[in-house]
């Protein structure tokens, strides 16, 4: 069993807060870190906040590589700006002095459309673990692409989406039509080797997937989150409303004063 810690920041600017000044201390700690990154809305206050430590000298990030959860499959060629290439591109990369021959992506490394993706975990094996895997949390509680089902032992693979992330993701394309039915993804087992975790989340609609992590104590396929229960190191920093449905009595046994 692993060691969950709790933050309950009071919104989302908060967590952006937070979570921006734990990757900014390992990197000024350790130079050649691994970050492990996301996407989606969650994680773009934080890279905003990342930037504007970097505008202001607190951080050099040239040294850093970073390996990015997932991609999307089956993107119309004219679309590209919905693929999570460019999203790091616009959101952090191109406004840092990270360094794009640095950064990876899951279909970056010459696989076919059907290989195992097995050169993407050999990327990340041959720079040695991940200092800090950063994740966001899917509705129905899926972190990267691994929705519910997945086994905690998968590596990154191609996934079939579940309607509710098509639903959810549908915001970001011109119809529900256009958005890709499958991706690439990190396994659980992929994530989990990660020297430390960092998940955030906010809005009263991810109460739900955090209020059964905290029920469960224990890995259920239908909840890929509870995957980390398994981790020695994970930090979950969230917002009040994501932490309304909480057990209270639960609270005393994660929670930790955010400093």
């Amino acid at each position: 069993m692993g060691t969950i810690k709790l933050i309950i920041c009071k919104n989302e600017n908060e967590i952006s807060d937070l979570a921006s000044k734990i990757i900014v201390d390992l990197v000024n700690n350790k130079k050649k870190s691994n970050l492990g990154l996301a996407t989606g809305s969650s994680p773009i206050g934080t890279y905003k906040k990342i930037i504007e430590k970097y505008n202001n000298c607190e951080v050099c990030l040239k040294h850093v590589r970073t390996f990015n959860l997932d991609e999307y499959l089956d993107l119309k060629k004219d679309d590209f700006k919905n693929s999570y290439e460019y999203y790091m591109d616009e959101n952090l990369f191109s406004k840092t002095d990270i360094r794009k021959k640095r950064t990876f992506f899951p279909t970056m490394l010459g696989n076919k459309p059907n290989d195992d993706y097995s050169k993407f975990e050999d990327k990340i094996k041959k720079y040695g673990k991940i200092d800090i895997q950063l994740l966001g949390l899917g509705t129905n509680g899926h972190i990267g692409f691994n929705e519910p089902g997945s086994a905690i032992d998968t590596r990154t693979r191609i996934v079939d989406l579940a309607q509710s992330t098509i639903d959810s993701n549908s915001r970001y394309f011109k119809s529900k039509e256009d958005v890709p039915k499958r991706a690439v993804s990190m396994g659980l087992g992929t994530i989990l080797e990660a020297e430390k975790i960092l998940l955030i989340a906010f809005g009263k609609e991810k109460a739900e997937a955090i209020k059964n992590f905290f029920t469960k104590e224990e890995f259920h396929e239908d909840l890929p989150m509870s995957s980390l229960w398994n981790h020695k190191n994970v930090y979950i920093i969230i917002d009040e409303q994501a932490a309304s449905k909480i057990n209270k009595d639960k609270l005393s046994n994660f929670l930790i004063e955010n400093e």
